[in-house]
């Protein structure tokens, strides 16, 4: 590793992307990091940039108020050219993970915003690798096991995030011949797994946090569903090594507890209930519940429970897959180094803590 290591990431200020810079700084205390990130109204990219990196850490920070959506990432040809000229590897993270984009949204950042990351790539002229952070559910509504080798197998997806994400690493693969290139497939991201600490509470936390509340019960699912989650520490220290790892090249490598260390809902219902000293949830078989039992109780409840059916709508696949993802890649690649998914069942008691501790994300927490 030499001072001359150059890394551009994008997605830079995600949940995971924070992580990622950290664990960045850390391993790699000669490289420098040139953080591609948006600028927002009333706020440049530097000073977003401001907001995740220490100050002790700042030199080694190059900021570029970019997006991945616009044409050549929205950098100037002159700052695109010495990128391309100093690059040394790309961890391209940067997507919307919302489900309820419109496909043509979601294809202009995860889709193109991809397609423009790989052509800088391809264009590096000294780049040593290039990470594309996808996702596990590229398999859409599968209900098997997901090999890391396996992409399209004529699978349908449940939103238009799958199918894009599904695309666009289609895309990576089809440059992986003339790029020196790794696909990391994380499953749900969680907090950390130490200290539960997380910056999103969406996904999983959503529907935990209306039944901790007693808002809501009911699960319109199957108790033996498979919950696959992995914690951001795994996922952000698994990324920032294998951008490394020759060995890695020209891989898919599932980040997700995998059949070793998933959960089921019910196992993971049980343990919410006796945490949160709340009612044992119902369930429902989730054909029935959304033909039947949901259109009765949408014109008999209102206020928050009617919100509760409102925005649980876009959760409900997730209460009925069975699908597994292998790990032997993971495995193969991680484990030599004592890098291994914790299971799931090891650290919920940490993140049920956590978003009790922060009032769901609505009061800073210190940790320890």
């Amino acid at each position: 590793m030499n001072s001359e290591e150059l890394i551009l990431v994008t997605g830079a200020t995600g949940f995971l992307g924070v992580q990622l810079v950290h664990e960045l700084l850390d391993r790699q205390p000669n490289a420098t990091l040139a953080l591609l990130i948006r600028d927002r109204p009333g706020q440049s990219g530097q000073q977003r940039a401001d907001l995740i990196v220490p100050a002790a850490q700042r030199a080694r920070i190059q900021v570029y108020s970019g997006d991945v959506s616009q044409p050549n990432c929205g950098l100037d040809a002159a700052v695109w050219q010495r990128l391309s000229a100093e690059t040394t590897r790309v961890i391209h993270s940067a997507a919307t993970v919302r489900f309820d984009h419109s496909l043509e949204e979601a294809r202009r950042i995860n889709v193109e915003g991809t397609r423009r990351v790989l052509d800088f790539a391809g264009g590096a002229r000294q780049l040593r690798s290039f990470a594309y952070v996808g996702t596990a559910y590229v398999a859409g509504e599968r209900n098997d096991l997901v090999r890391e080798s396996e992409l399209a197998v004529g699978q349908g997806y449940r939103n238009t995030y799958e199918q894009t994400k599904a695309e666009a690493e289609a895309l990576v693969r089809s440059r992986l011949g003339s790029l020196p290139g790794v696909i990391l497939r994380p499953s749900i991201i969680v907090g950390d797994s130490r200290t539960g600490v997380t910056s999103s509470f969406k996904m999983m936390y959503w529907p935990l946090k209306i039944y901790a509340r007693r808002l809501w019960r009911t699960v319109p699912g199957y108790p033996d569903a498979v919950l696959d989650i992995v914690p951001v520490d795994y996922v952000a220290a698994s990324v920032a090594r294998l951008v490394f790892d020759e060995a890695a090249l020209g891989n898919t490598v599932h980040l997700c507890a995998g059949p070793r260390g998933s959960a089921t809902i019910q196992q993971v219902a049980q343990r919410a209930m006796e945490y949160f000293n709340a009612p044992a949830p119902r369930y429902v078989d989730p054909k029935l519940f959304f033909a039947l039992v949901r259109p009765l109780l949408w014109v008999s409840l209102w206020g928050r429970k009617r919100r509760v059916l409102r925005d649980g709508r876009a959760y409900r696949d997730y209460f009925t897959m069975k699908m597994q993802f292998d790990t032997s890649n993971a495995e193969r690649l991680l484990e030599p180094a004592g890098m291994c998914p914790p299971p799931v069942l090891d650290y919920l008691d940490h993140l049920f803590h956590y978003c009790l501790a922060s009032d769901w994300g609505r009061k800073p927490v210190a940790v320890q």
